[in-house]
């Protein structure tokens, strides 16, 4: 080809005349190891008030993955049109090859590779450039990364092992294809005690399918057991994610391991117990299980060590992997000191950031009598009668030990008030700090929701340990088609492992010192749920919980401080003072110490804030309009070059759509400044500081001007309509065509016939457009 014609042709267009028949020609299946245009991840949602959108200037987009094996990954390649060099993608192919922890990554513009490999031996170039006809074979990356990942030949049946394939085209995520292979690597290499460390959310119970099928279908593990603690846990596997086992999977129940099945769903109840009678997993050998997959982990370990330790200490020759969204390390207990090193770990702040997981917004309530404190008056009597201990109670006491009745009914009308104001219907937890609390706060928000919770006595429930009512409402909560119960009232019971999908809401009256009780708790609403446009969720603290983001462990990395010596006492005590359970007495405090209830004293709210994760990871107060003039100052360096690059532009839409991958979305910003003004006035006003105009205004200068004697009446009459539908609409429906329509032009012609027949041709129409959006735009005011 000549080369100045290659320099005309696009990216898409190199890739499908170039690169890809060298790579087929170097020996790679188009269909089943070549994958094309691979989202890796979507980009940050970014919100900011009400509002969400997606930053997809931070999507990471791969031109091409090359694998071995569908979701064994070995190289990445990035193409580039002609007009650029042959390394100039290179970086950017690296970045992704960490990404997907390959050891090669390549680079084209259509004339040769650039070529990054990790696994060069000594005395041999990392970055080398080489010919169309000379791209290394499947083989020859094949065993770079074999050599880069440490599989040595025995190991390579097992890691080849297909994953399971439904048709339906769905591919793990990036992050899960990792942590299955790395699982799979490590069970390859021999090693039996495994830890997987995945934020909420992020499709746990997915990766474990994908490694128990592989394991099985490898024959690596013929019996598996898959633990988990809670009963909703075990029905939503067999139902969802593991159905693919069919007839070959089995629940355990009636306390009975019945041995005609290969994989096994059990709870720690259902095997275990105080009693020897109790502990059923010895009626089977010991070595009657090859793989055991422990969900969440860290649960269980602190405050029942035994629960899930013995079962595993009995089936101490099976593989065993722990699953845990927060690995548990403090002085008492430590899951890590029993499993070893997680073998990868995908984070919230990681999860956020790649877009998959939800971020949210924090709105920061301070009450008077939780910051100031308060003293009651000498010889004052609670409401049963009691004399009140004389001291200053402050935050920590409140709904632990003295509970203020109006302190409740402020809460739960903050609530109501922020429902209210978005959506009432939206699903939100209420955490308290204990079943007592979360019967007074029901109560409080029956009260506030009026009409509400009159229309539908399930609009709020208490969900707790010792409510079968509540607990029976549980399924409805979490199913996203049930609209009831709305509100959930608990102390404990949802911290954990309830997929509450939809929850948008998570509300903090309880006092949080534990890092892994937080992290549960906002766990709960983590989930990107697009079919109900639920892209983030919003945490409203009253206790100050919220401080531990601010704590360099959230998100950080475990340590372990306590490893346990044979001495040491097996069950050893909680420190977590929030670490009440959901069993705890109605009437009673911490240590048993009577509440104080005491009515009459009023409450108020002293502060709020409202603070948004920023990209950074960091907490922000700004609003949308600064988020929204930041990102147009990146894409438009002044006033000046905004004017130039709007005038130039054939369509406007296409600047719309750059703003638009920062995740500014115009129609938001006027909601926010005023649904009136157009798009070029809203980014000159946000971003520059000029004195907007309304599109009316900017239409009837147009007309002022005297501007259309220079058409025909036919031609006049629908650029006179262009300009009616951009004071009403704006410009991006008069730069589409298919506005010819629509009246009023219908009754002018077809759209054919208006631009052949009124305008001269295609191009003529476009002209007499593009002078209309010069006239339109002349001054910036």
């Amino acid at each position: 080809m000549d080369p100045k014609e290659k320099k005309e042709l696009s990216e898409s267009d190199i890739s499908a005349k170039f690169i890809t028949p060298a790579v087929v020609e170097a020996g790679w299946d188009e269909m089943t190891q070549i994958r094309r245009e691979v989202t890796l991840t979507p980009g940050p949602v970014v919100v900011r008030g009400n509002l969400s959108s997606r930053n997809k200037k931070k999507k990471k987009f791969a031109d091409y993955v090359l694998q071995k094996e569908k979701g064994v990954p070995v190289a990445v390649i990035e193409a580039k049109d002609n007009n650029h060099s042959v390394s100039h993608g290179l970086q950017q192919a690296l970045g992704y090859a960490e990404l997907l922890d390959v050891p090669c990554a390549f680079s084209s513009n259509g004339d040769g590779f650039a070529s990054h490999n990790k696994t060069a031996a000594d005395g041999e170039d990392t970055e080398t450039e080489f010919g169309l006809h000379t791209f290394p074979s499947p083989q020859e990356l094949w065993e770079r990364y074999k050599r880069f990942r440490g599989i040595a030949e025995p190991e390579e049946a097992l890691v080849t092992e297909p994953y399971y394939d439904d048709g339906s085209g769905k591919e793990p995520r990036y992050y899960q294809a990792e942590a299955i292979n790395r699982v799979i690597e490590k069970v390859a290499q021999g090693q039996k005690r495994l830890l997987l460390v995945m934020a909420t959310g992020t499709g746990k119970t997915y990766t474990t399918f994908q490694i128990i099928y592989r394991l099985w279908k490898a024959k690596k593990a013929r019996r598996i057991l898959f633990l988990v603690d809670r009963n909703i846990l075990a029905d939503q596997t067999l139902v969802n994610d593991f159905k693919p086992f069919g007839s070959v999977m089995t629940k355990i129940r009636n306390r009975k391991i019945d041995p005609s099945y290969e994989v096994y769903l059990g709870l720690y109840q259902a095997l275990t117990g105080p009693d020897e009678e109790d502990k059923i997993f010895k009626s089977v050998s010991r070595d009657f299980f090859d793989l055991i997959v422990i969900d969440e982990c860290h649960r269980g370990s602190a405050n029942d060590d035994s629960a899930w330790k013995e079962i595993l200490e009995y089936f101490d020759g099976a593989i065993q992997l722990g699953l845990t969204a927060t690995p548990k390390e403090t002085k008492y207990a430590s899951n890590i000191t029993y499993f070893g090193e997680p073998i990868y770990t995908y984070s919230l702040k990681q999860g956020v950031q790649d877009g998959f997981l939800a971020p949210y917004k924090v709105v920061r309530i301070d009450i008077d009598k939780d910051i100031h404190g308060w003293t009651p008056p000498s010889g004052m009597k609670d409401d049963l009668g009691n004399e009140i201990e004389q001291r200053e109670y402050n935050q920590i006491d409140m709904d632990r030990i003295l509970v203020l009745n109006q302190r409740t009914k402020l809460v739960a009308e903050r609530v109501m008030k922020l429902l209210n104001a978005t959506d009432p219907f939206q699903k939100t937890i209420i955490f308290c700090e204990d079943i007592d609390h979360a019967e007074r706060m029901r109560k409080a928000i029956v009260n506030a929701s009026g009409q509400l919770a009159k229309n539908n006595s399930k609009y709020v429930m208490r969900i707790t340990g010792d409510s079968i009512e509540g607990k029976a409402e549980l399924d409805n909560f979490i199913d996203p088609e049930s609209k009831y119960p709305v509100i959930a009232t608990t102390s404990e019971l949802l911290t954990t492992g309830v997929d509450a999908k939809t929850c948008k809401l998570i509300v903090l009256d309880k006092t949080i010192n534990s890092m892994t009780t937080f992290k549960q708790i906002v766990g709960r609403g983590t989930r990107i749920e697009e079919s109900q446009n639920k892209y983030f969720f919003t945490i409203m603290d009253f206790k100050k919980a919220t401080e531990l983001f601010k704590d360099p462990d959230f998100d950080g990395e475990p340590v372990v401080i306590y490893e346990p010596d044979n001495d040491d006492d097996p069950v050893p005590p909680d420190p977590e003072p929030d670490g009440e359970g959901d069993g705890e007495g109605d009437d009673e405090g911490e240590g048993g110490i009577k509440k104080y209830h005491v009515g009459g004293v009023t409450v108020f709210i002293v502060s709020e804030r409202v603070e948004f994760l920023g990209e950074d990871g960091q907490m922000v107060t700004e609003s949308y309009r600064d988020y929204s003039r930041k990102g147009i100052r990146q894409e438009f360096a002044s006033l000046d070059d905004f004017l130039q690059k709007w005038n130039g532009a054939k369509k406007k839409a296409a600047i719309i759509e750059a703003l638009a991958e920062y995740g500014i979305e115009l129609p938001k910003l006027a909601k926010d400044v005023g649904k009136d003004y157009g798009d070029f006035d809203l980014i000159c006003h946000i971003a520059f500081d000029q004195p907007p105009l309304t599109r009316s205004e900017r239409a009837n200068n147009v007309k002022k001007r005297n501007y259309f004697t220079r058409y025909g009446d036919k031609a006049r009459a629908v650029l006179e309509a262009l300009l009616d539908k951009y004071a009403d609409e704006g410009i991006t429906s008069i730069e589409n065509n298919n506005v010819l329509k629509l009246d009023p032009f219908r009754q002018l012609g077809t759209p054919v016939e208006i631009i052949n027949g009124v305008f001269g041709g295609k191009g003529q129409y476009e002209e007499a457009l593009q002078a209309l959006e010069t006239e339109l735009f002349k001054k910036a005011s």
